[in-house]
């Protein structure tokens, strides 16, 4: 398990408890954490649970896939952090990860 603290583009912050192997897309949708849609379900299809990753954590969650560059590439805003929750798996020592929301997700 890693804690995992989601913030709104509001600033609102949930933390919450997600599994070893779980997506961090998936561990916000399964708590209803606001601005994570995820229309395609984790399938890399649809950029709806794009997120900005802390720079504390750009390291430690790795770099996005080829197909995943091409998905961002229908996200707005997009940030050097910018990645899509549904691509990174959660580890051990992903504990205390942050990633933010864009705005226009809300």
């Amino acid at each position: 398990m890693a804690k995992i603290t989601y913030i709104e583009h509001s600033g609102t912050e949930h933390t919450i408890e997600v599994k070893t192997g779980q997506s961090v897309m998936e561990g916000a949708v399964k708590h209803n954490i606001p601005g994570i849609d995820a229309d395609c379900g984790g399938a890399c299809a649809c950029a709806t649970c794009h997120v900005y990753v802390d720079d504390a954590w750009t390291d430690k969650t790795g770099e996005a896939s080829v197909m995943e560059q091409s998905m961002l590439d229908f996200a707005n805003d997009l940030q050097p952090n910018s990645r899509l929750s549904c691509q990174i798996i959660v580890k051990d020592d992903l504990d205390g990860l942050v990633v933010r929301m864009p705005a226009d997700q809300h």
